[in-house]
């Protein structure tokens, strides 16, 4: 990142996915002992394709000339999302909202390290080191800790 403005932007817009995550958790999760998880599953993705369906049209992100150049394994990422979508509204009513964070961030942190170590998916590659290392341990022992 080459200026103050791009660090700050990734921050604040980092923060806002944060919200984003633990604002949708409990609601999907209240939303998913009423109706089921698979009923709740489909709510929430309908209303999500049409929020990005308005986002798209107002902003004019579309390429679609670039589809044919995806990979056809990231298609399968809609079907991530459902399984993280199940597996939240799954531990969400049985250990609440921190702990349920707690092991998603845990998974995700040590994924996205492994992910980063071998540049995966055309993502810029960041070595493993003993200071990513005992970053993650760290913010493991840290997510345990607001479970006690």
């Amino acid at each position: 990142m080459n200026s103050l403005f791009e660090v700050v932007s990734v921050v604040v817009v980092g923060l806002i996915g944060g919200v984003a995550v633990a604002l949708q958790g409990p609601m999907s999760g209240v939303m998913s002992q009423r109706v089921g998880p698979y009923a709740s599953s489909l709510i929430i993705h309908l209303g999500g394709a049409i929020a990005s369906a308005l986002f798209m049209l107002v902003s004019g992100g579309v390429n679609l000339r670039e589809l044919q150049n995806i990979p056809r394994p990231f298609f399968l990422a809609g079907g991530l999302g459902l399984l993280l979508y199940i597996t939240f509204s799954y531990t969400l009513p049985r250990v609440g909202a921190t702990v349920a964070s707690a092991l998603l961030i845990v998974a995700q942190l040590t994924l996205g390290m492994i992910i980063d170590h071998y540049g995966w998916f055309g993502l810029a590659q960041h070595s493993f080191s003993l200071q990513r290392f005992l970053g993650l341990v760290f913010l493991t022992i840290g997510a345990w800790l607001v479970t006690q």
